[in-house]
């Protein structure tokens, strides 16, 4: 009788159905991820400055790099450097790096090698859900590198804009 109760019940358990549960989730395009990067440049060749824009994916994958003419060649690490912090801490690195330097443990974020705490990058979000980051630098400063990025939103109307 064990034997049967216990085959049977085996036998439920390899019958039943199991199911995945896999994620639906919005993927960044390359046309999205362009758009963005064009949008960026636009907003920061209308002020008279220039810059390098990067824009990741969700999996922190670079997507699209545009450089303005005669911009410095490290301002593209920084570009890149700044979108991945927004990725990996879901947070516009303007707010983060204010926060940071009033909060000790925070500020021992910039000790993490690719984090970058400085105004520019941004997560983007779709439905409340990050679906990657666009990061600009050089520009002139970090609020000025911060409205290029928010500017470049607006391009995509599927992205959610930032509530501040």
């Amino acid at each position: 009788m064990k034997t049967l109760l216990l085959g049977s019940t085996l036998l439920c358990l390899l019958a039943s159905p199991v199911h995945a549960q896999l994620r639906k989730v919005d993927e960044l395009s390359l046309a999205a991820a362009n758009k963005l990067a064009n949008a960026a440049m636009a907003a920061c060749q209308a002020q008279g400055r220039h810059i390098v824009v990067t824009v990741l994916d969700r999996g922190g994958n670079v997507v699209a790099v545009q450089r303005a003419d005669g911009v410095g060649p490290h301002n593209t690490d920084a570009s890149r450097r700044k979108a991945y912090t927004a990725l990996s801490t879901k947070s516009d690195t303007y707010t983060l790096a204010v926060a940071a330097r009033g909060n000790p443990d925070m500020r021992n974020l910039t000790t993490v090698p690719e984090l970058l705490l400085l105004g520019g990058g941004l997560p983007l979000m779709a439905q409340g859900q990050v679906v990657g980051a666009i990061g600009v630098a050089g520009s002139g400063g970090a609020l000025q590198d911060r409205a290029c990025a928010q500017a470049a939103l607006s391009a995509i109307p599927e992205l959610d804009l930032p509530t501040t």
